[in-house]
C-alpha cells in the first residue's frame, strides 16, 4: 500500500509539474508578447504608403530689373527715340527704365499690344533694327514663347503712351543664336519701346 500511494504521490507530483511548466510557458509567452508591443489576439496591418504628386513642369524663373544706368534720352512720344549704347561694357543683368509713363492698365501676358520699337546691339555699337518705317507698328501677344523672354518680361506693367527703355543681356534675349543681321550670338540687347495699344 505504502508503495502504491508513494507512486500515486509521484505520479501527482509530475502531473503537476508538467500542468506548471506548460502554465509558464503561457504566461512567458504572452507577456513577451506584450512587451513587444503586439497583442496575441491583435493582428496589425500595414498602411500603403502615401504618395506625394510630383510636378514635372519647369517653372521659368521670374526675371529681376535693375535701373538702366546711363539711360538714352527721354524724347517725345510717338516720335522715333534717340537711343545711345552706353559706354564700357554691357550689363551682366537685365535694366529697364521707363522713359515715359503712360496711362490707363499696365501690360500683362497675353494682352495683345502693338508698339513701335529701335533695337541696337552691343556687338555693333547701332540700332540695327526699327519698326518706325511703319505707321502701323509692330503687333503681337504678349507672351512666352511668342517673343524672347525679356521683352515679355520687360513690357510688364507697361501703359499705353509710354516709353521703356531695355538692356537685355543674351541669358533673357537671343541667347547663343543669331536671329539676323546685327545680332551677333550671346549679344546684349537695347530696346526702346513706345507702346501704342493694349487689349485683353
Amino acid at each position: 500500500m505504502e508503495a502504491m500511494q508513494k507512486r500515486n504521490k509521484r505520479r501527482q507530483n509530475t502531473r503537476r509539474g508538467i500542468i506548471v511548466a506548460i502554465v509558464a510557458v503561457i504566461v512567458l509567452g504572452t507577456g513577451a508578447l506584450l512587451f513587444a508591443g503586439k497583442s496575441p489576439t491583435t493582428t496589425t496591418t500595414t498602411s500603403p504608403p502615401t504618395t506625394v504628386p510630383v510636378t514635372t513642369t519647369t517653372l521659368a524663373k521670374p526675371i529681376s530689373f535693375s535701373p538702366v544706368t546711363d539711360p538714352s534720352p527721354v524724347g517725345v512720344w510717338g516720335k522715333q527715340p534717340t537711343l545711345v549704347i552706353p559706354p564700357g561694357a554691357p550689363p551682366t543683368k537685365p535694366e529697364l527704365t521707363n522713359l515715359i509713363t503712360g496711362t490707363g492698365p499696365g501690360a500683362v501676358d497675353g494682352d495683345k499690344f502693338t508698339a513701335q520699337y529701335v533695337l541696337a546691339t552691343y556687338s555693333t555699337r547701332k540700332v540695327v533694327q526699327t519698326s518706325w518705317t511703319s505707321k502701323a507698328g509692330f503687333s503681337d501677344t504678349l507672351e512666352p514663347g511668342a517673343l524672347i523672354s525679356g521683352w515679355v518680361a520687360g513690357m510688364q506693367g507697361m501703359k499705353v503712351g509710354g516709353r521703356r527703355e531695355l538692356i537685355l543681356p543674351p541669358s533673357v534675349g537671343y541667347q547663343d543664336t543669331s536671329p539676323g543681321a546685327g545680332i551677333a550670338k550671346n549679344d546684349t540687347l537695347i530696346f526702346i519701346i513706345d507702346l501704342l495699344k493694349l487689349s485683353k
